[in-house]
């Protein structure tokens, strides 16, 4: 498949994806069967594995959003771009950032550092797909669907420009 000037191949299918997100809740409500998290998932990438994971949860929990960016077309610009913050108090929650991919790690270092600068009780991470980047710097995700090396995909929210967030496989560029 082509999306804009890229070739696309499948890489991860659908029901791969379904069942480590049902693996991922599992996981998730057992480890918090006793507390009420908030569910923090990082737009828009997010959106498809945030709203799949949150259905499988089986405890108590809330949900907020954060909106921030790094990324200009295939690659991180290394510039974090805040575009839309919290609007509750996360003071003494514990906390579970929602990632789509983790790459070099720069934006969720960046969002656990603000959410300790607000008192939060614990943070941990899940993240659909980890690149081996963001591994080589010991950027620590407690919950992972994927580790995939350094491939560039796309789909079940995740984009290429703003394309291809609405693919329910995800597909790699093809180089």
């Amino acid at each position: 498949m082509k999306i804009k000037d890229l070739e696309f191949n499948e890489f991860i299918s659908e029901s791969k994806v379904l069942e480590s997100v049902q693996s991922l809740a599992d996981r998730i409500s057992s480890d918090y069967s006793d507390l009420a998290p908030v569910f923090l998932p990082v737009l828009n990438g997010s959106f498809m594995f945030a709203s799949d994971l949150i259905k499988r949860i089986n405890v108590p929990s809330r949900v907020s959003f954060v909106k921030v960016s790094s990324y200009q077309g295939t690659n991180s610009s290394g510039q974090l771009k805040t575009l839309v913050g919290l609007d509750e108090s996360l003071f003494n929650q514990h906390i579970i950032i929602v990632e789509d991919i983790v790459d070099t790690g720069f934006t969720l270092e960046k969002i656990i550092n603000e959410l300790k600068g607000l008192g939060v009780k614990s943070v941990e991470v899940v993240a659909l797909l980890r690149k081996t980047p963001a591994r080589e710097k010991n950027i620590f995700v407690k919950y992972v669907g994927f580790d995939i090396h350094d491939e560039f995909v796309l789909g079940y929210g995740l984009d290429y420009d703003g394309l291809g967030r609405n693919f329910k496989d995800i597909y790699k560029a093809a180089r």
